[in-house]
């Protein structure tokens, strides 16, 4: 088998603070004096389930437990490199960071003077490590409809300045989804990508509201729209890009185990696929794991596995000749000799 490592990819699922290594968390957290959990230090990974309220709290909190050790400027900057080099490690060649800047706005300002930290950051990152990186801003759906427009008109303003597209993150099961509609016209009149998570923790029928009320190019994870054939068949027809993770789907309880992620049947369908990490840092494993997951627990053949590097390229944002570059790469990991 060929090494996955070197399978050339766009990694369009990562979230921001869940991209840290642990070993930076602890670091930063004893740096500080600040008491980790058991679950994010002795315990790591954490054992995790968002079945119920109850459990997405608990994974929630693990999160802004997290969130608190990034408390200056460098430590951003090495969050943002360090999740570069990993990419890079991993085969990466386009990443999208996905951030939510209101989360970090009291101690960094405001929500646009994170912004421009991260984005100097990314372009930082890209320069030092050679990989194509961009940013995607996410409303949390847990807060009001209106916070929400207010980080599309964010978005808006950094369109084809670093910022490629316009997310809704948070436990799905909160909120109403057709609440966010005018947020995501916002971003879509500023010809961003819309990618709303969606389909994981609510099954089929939350795909079709997405798909009524947001107009999405692409769904984080998306990945229940197969209980459906119907709703399955609108994903394809209209060409929108699931970005599924299947180590986060089986931590959470979306799945009991990795074979059950419904991934071959999916591709049978037609649908595009991108493999995602999410949140490493709470999940204990990067991109390459996830393709690595998926090839054994569905036989997938090389030839497959470079087919879902490709749909991630083409589902990305990144420059058309970046991903002419990618593809013809990818190309030649598939025509190589197996190790």
């Amino acid at each position: 088998m060929r090494d996955l490592h070197r399978l050339p990819k766009a990694h369009l699922h990562l979230h921001f603070t869940g991209s840290m290594r642990h070993q930076t968390l602890l670091e930063l957290a004893e740096r500080d004096g600040i008491v980790l959990p058991d679950q994010l230090v002795s315990e790591w990974p954490p054992q995790l389930s968002a079945a119920d309220e109850k459990g997405w709290f608990r994974f929630q909190r693990l999160y802004d437990v997290a969130r608190s050790v990034l408390r200056t400027e460098d430590d951003v900057r090495r969050l943002v490199r360090e999740a570069a080099e990993d990419d890079v490690r991993d085969g990466g060649r386009w990443l999208e960071i996905q951030v939510d800047p209101s989360g970090y706005a009291a101690r960094f300002g405001n929500i646009t003077a994170f912004t421009d930290l991260v984005l100097d950051a990314v372009a930082d990152a890209g320069r030092l490590t050679g990989l194509g990186m961009a940013v995607v801003i996410a409303a949390n759906r847990t807060r009001h409809p209106l916070d929400a427009r207010t980080l599309a008109r964010l978005a808006a303003q950094y369109a084809g300045r670093g910022v490629v597209g316009f997310g809704l993150s948070n436990d799905e099961r909160r909120g109403t989804t057709t609440d966010f509609g005018p947020a995501f016209r916002i971003a879509e009149r500023a010809g961003l990508a819309l990618v709303p998570h969606g389909g994981e923790l609510r099954g089929p029928e939350h795909v079709t509201t997405c798909l009524d009320s947001l107009h999405p190019d692409r769904l984080g994870h998306g990945v229940r729209s197969g209980e459906d054939p119907r709703v399955l068949e609108r994903v394809v027809r209209e060409g929108v890009v699931l970005e599924v993770c299947p180590v986060s789907n089986v931590a959470l309880g979306v799945y009991s185990d990795l074979t059950s992620v419904p991934l071959p049947s999916l591709l049978a369908a037609g649908a595009t696929v991108a493999l995602g990490a999410d949140d490493p840092l709470l999940f204990g494993s990067r991109l390459a794991g996830q393709y690595a997951t998926m090839r054994a627990a569905h036989d997938l053949t090389d030839t497959q596995l470079a087919e879902l590097a490709r749909m991630s390229v083409r589902g990305s944002r990144a420059p058309d000749s970046t991903k002419a570059e990618i593809l013809r790469d990818i190309d030649t990991w598939a025509a190589a000799p197996p190790a």
